[in-house]
């Protein structure tokens, strides 16, 4: 654990010193997002965050490979390798489409590829365990496992970018989702269901030092986004810590934890973190699709702009996003682990019901004027 913390708080460190580097080069190379209508965001604003990001994430695990317990995790598998180079790749492609907006078909193949040199060097399912009937584990082939790597990849790539609708929001998550990953698989490891040194737990730290660091400058009011370049960094990274977690161990081995949950947890998790913005995908295409408008056309009714529109400000809305988002990540973590599963049920759900009376109390809401108008809009007038 002593290796971990360091390399978490160096990630976060050296990805907190690049970003501040980076959004200067975003407003020279003008890598901006302007400011549009659906946007909540009122001045053009840096983007190229991932850069930032990245760099912590390689400075992260160079230091990794000198630290004596953590070499092991590159001399197992090159699942980390792949991590760093796919990750890599992935980040310059949604760089070039901060900059220059590419149209939804290239960036949608330049994804299937980064996910493809990803699969190519390491990380793909292996197994998949079937919790209905007399299936249990099923072993995949390369036929199988390497497709529906890219397919799982590119899911969560283009769902965290989904995500990222306030300041601080994405990064928040993610940081959530990334700690509840490595609770889960620090867990296993210590009780004897692999090595603590492990592509999947460095993976996590990682990620969760690099998001750690760049929350400084994107919590509100952000002086630089994460762009694609970060959003689909989180997502390739978190997918492949998914992938490795649940692919490459045979559940079978995990059945004295008991229950079905354990052994589809690595991908249960990532559902479990992003299921409020699902939802709220779901309803946009319904709501949308109800009004006769194209289910891709944009507007200003998503969940993060409703909680604006009732009173909650920037802040308030995301720190509420953040605790179901840990609620659920952490719930379902709690409820693999132990063996009380009805305690922590109740526990998440008084939690649960505890943010919401507390986010319609007046005195939290502080009778804020309906629909967003950050105080920089008025700055500005």
């Amino acid at each position: 654990m002593r290796e971990y913390s360091v390399v978490l708080l160096t990630t976060a460190i050296v990805t907190f010193l690049a970003s501040s580097v980076i959004r200067s080069l975003a407003r020279h190379f003008r890598a901006m997002t302007q400011v549009r209508d659906r946007d909540v965001h009122a001045i053009p604003t840096p983007r190229w965050g991932g850069f930032g990001m990245y760099a912590g994430v390689a400075a992260g695990m160079l230091l990794a490979h000198q630290l004596p317990a953590l070499q092991r995790t590159f001399g197992y598998s090159s699942e980390t390798t792949a991590v760093l180079v796919a990750g890599g790749l992935i980040c310059l492609l949604g760089a070039v489409d901060d900059r220059f907006d590419l149209d939804p078909l290239t960036k949608f193949v330049g994804q299937i590829a980064c996910a493809g040199v990803m699969v190519l060097l390491g990380v793909q399912l292996q197994y998949v365990y079937v919790p209905f009937g007399d299936i249990g584990t099923v072993s995949l082939g390369s036929d199988v496992g390497v497709p529906l790597t890219i397919l799982l990849t590119v899911l969560a790539v283009n769902a965290m970018n989904m995500v990222d609708g306030l300041d601080g929001l994405l990064a928040g998550v993610a940081g959530i989702a990334a700690l509840a990953f490595f609770a889960y698989s620090y867990y296993l490891a210590r009780t004897g269901y692999g090595d603590v040194a492990s592509a999947p737990t460095l993976t996590t730290a990682l990620l969760a030092g690099a998001c750690l660091g760049f929350l400084p400058h994107n919590f509100y009011p952000a002086r630089i986004f994460l762009g694609d370049s970060g959003s689909m960094l989180i997502g390739l990274m978190l997918s492949a810590a998914a992938v490795s977690a649940a692919g490459r161990a045979d559940p079978q081995t995990l059945s004295s934890l008991g229950g079905v949950l354990p052994l589809t947890l690595p991908l249960l998790i990532p559902l479990a973190v992003l299921a409020i913005p699902l939802v709220d995908l779901i309803l946009a295409v319904l709501r949308r699709t109800r009004a006769r408008r194209s289910p891709f056309s944009p507007d200003k009714q998503h969940l993060h702009h409703r909680l604006l529109e009732i009173g909650h400000s920037q802040r308030r809305a995301v720190l509420t996003m953040y605790l179901w988002s840990g609620l659920l990540a952490f719930g379902t973590v709690a409820i693999a682990i132990t063996r009380h599963t009805i305690p922590v049920l109740i526990a998440m759900a008084v939690l649960a019901l505890i943010a919401v009376v507390l986010s319609q109390l007046p005195k939290y809401r502080r009778g804020r004027p309906a629909g967003p108008m950050p105080q920089r809009a008025k700055a500005l007038r």
